[in-house]
């Protein structure tokens, strides 16, 4: 008993050399990272985005966040990315490669280690590139 209470001193009297205060992520800083992370990830067209953020890109502003749902509570993190690929990726491959990318770097950045990445292929976008005759 005179142990736990020696440890759980120790403990706290540790911590509070370290202890300079409290930090705090907004869930936009994480939508951010999620959509960077995503972006990076080769066979990704384009994200999922809503009335709101395509008019902010209509005029000229680039949203990070589009495409993304973040839950953050007492369970864990949990993250939605909604997003479409190009014609000739391989879904499933896509997929995987954005749930680790998007796993690597939220862990890298912010020390949460998300318990679920869900992606959503929302569609296949085809080259615009090439005309029809």
């Amino acid at each position: 008993m005179a142990e736990q209470t020696t440890s759980s001193r120790e403990a706290a009297a540790g911590a509070g050399k370290d202890n300079y205060g409290k930090v705090e992520l907004a869930p936009e800083v994480l939508e951010v990272i999620v959509g960077i992370a995503t972006a990076e990830v080769e066979g990704v067209a384009d994200m999922r985005g809503n009335f709101a953020s395509g008019v902010a890109e209509k005029f000229g502003r680039t949203v990070h966040g589009k495409g993304v749902k973040i839950d953050y509570n007492e369970d864990g993190l949990f993250i939605d990315v909604y997003c479409s690929v190009g014609y000739g990726s391989t879904v499933p491959a896509v997929a995987r490669e954005i749930q680790q990318n998007v796993r690597q770097s939220v862990f890298n950045m912010t020390a949460i280690e998300p318990e679920e990445v869900n992606v959503h292929i929302t569609g296949i976008q085809f080259d615009q590139s090439e005309e029809r005759t």
